[in-house]
């Protein structure tokens, strides 16, 4: 199954890295949209079907967690998982994002690996194929990712 991506970032260069990511991971993508703040992202989610969210959260105009807290609002969590990744990550932020409905969070820069290990198990979570699958990062990044136990 192809899914239709949405990358928000500020920075061309990182939405750049998590194309090549993506397709280095062998993540089966169709579309795949591009948004450089949280507002531009909300106008893809308007008027495209997305299957799933990588977002930072430090991002001009409108961040990621304004983004998210929008999308909780619009009802868009209940089908668009959102994998939060980012160079911040507080344990309160993101306790906060977990609490919101947030997937998974990976500190940048992060290793094709872990990124397919995350963001499969949240896909599997999407389709209803997860079926008590726990994605774990591995012991010395273990503090800076999560993701949900589904």
């Amino acid at each position: 199954m192809a899914y239709n991506i949405l990358i928000v970032d500020d920075s061309q260069t990182m939405r750049a890295v998590l194309t090549k990511t993506i397709d280095m991971a062998g993540i089966d993508r169709g579309r795949l949209y591009e948004a450089g703040n949280g507002k531009e992202a909300l106008e893809v989610l308007e008027s495209e079907w997305i299957d799933i969210v990588f977002a930072d959260i430090n991002m001009p105009v409108m961040n990621g967690i304004e983004m998210v807290e929008q999308m909780v609002e619009r009802g868009y969590m209940a089908n668009t998982p959102v994998i939060v990744i980012s160079t911040e990550g507080s344990k309160t932020r993101l306790e906060g994002l977990k609490n919101m409905g947030v997937k998974g969070f990976l500190r940048k820069p992060i290793s094709p690996e872990l990124f397919q290990s995350v963001v499969e198990g949240v896909l599997a979570e999407k389709v209803g194929g997860g079926g008590g699958v726990s994605v774990q990062a591995p012991p010395k990044e273990e503090e800076n990712t999560f993701s949900i136990d589904f």
